[in-house]
C-alpha cells in the first residue's frame, strides 16, 4: 500500500479518535515513541509488527519482559530495533501498571490529569514515563483525542471524532 493511503487510513480511522482500552493506549504511546526521528509512514507500515512483537499490547505481559525479550525485540527486523526505545517500552509498561494501581486505568490517570497544556502534559509524561519528549507526548495526546489538534473543523473526520469524544475531554 502506498504512503498516502496509509496515512488516509490512520486519518480517517484512528487519528484523534478516542482510545478506551489502556492496552490500545499503550501500544499508541509504543509507536509514538518508536516514530522519533523517523517517518510515520515506517510505523504505520510496521504497526501489526509492533503488536505482534509487544504481546498484543498487553501491558503487563511487556512489564514482564526480561533479557531474553529484549534480545528478541532488538533482533526484529519487523520493528525499531532501537535499545532506548526497547527499554522504554517495558519501563513504560511497568510504570502503567502502577498507574493502573493508583488510579484504577491508565485511561483514568489521563483524564484525572485532564485539562493540562502541553507544556504541563510533557512536564507529567516526563516525571512518569521514559522516552517522552515534547513532540511524543503532543502527538500521543492529540492521536488518542486528549488535545485537539487532530482535525481541523473543515476535515470531513471532524465531526465524527467530536461527537465520540467524551464530555471530559471537551
Amino acid at each position: 500500500m502506498d504512503a498516502q493511503s496509509v496515512h488516509r487510513i490512520y486519518h480517517d480511522t484512528q487519528y484523534g479518535f478516542p482510545i478506551h482500552s489502556d492496552n490500545e493506549l499503550f501500544g499508541r504511546l509504543l509507536l509514538e515513541i518508536n516514530q522519533a526521528g523517523l517517518s510515520w509512514t515506517t510505523i504505520l507500515n510496521k504497526q501489526d509488527n509492533f503488536r505482534k512483537a509487544y504481546a498484543g499490547y498487553d501491558i503487563s505481559k511487556v512489564a514482564a519482559f526480561g533479557e531474553k525479550d529484549r534480545q528478541r525485540l532488538l533482533s526484529d527486523a519487523g520493528i525499531i530495533r532501537n535499545r532506548l526505545k526497547v527499554d522504554a517500552a517495558i519501563h513504560n509498561a511497568q510504570q502503567i501498571l502502577g498507574l493502573q494501581k493508583a488510579f484504577g486505568s491508565f485511561g483514568n490517570w489521563l483524564q484525572h490529569h485532564h485539562p493540562l497544556t502541553k507544556e504541563e502534559w510533557v512536564k507529567l509524561f516526563k516525571r512518569t514515563f521514559k522516552f517522552t519528549g515534547g513532540e511524543i507526548v503532543n502527538e500521543f495526546l492529540m492521536s488518542a483525542g486528549y488535545l485537539k489538534g487532530a482535525h481541523v473543523e473543515t476535515c470531513p473526520v471532524y465531526q465524527q471524532v467530536l461527537q465520540l469524544q467524551p464530555p471530559w475531554s471537551q
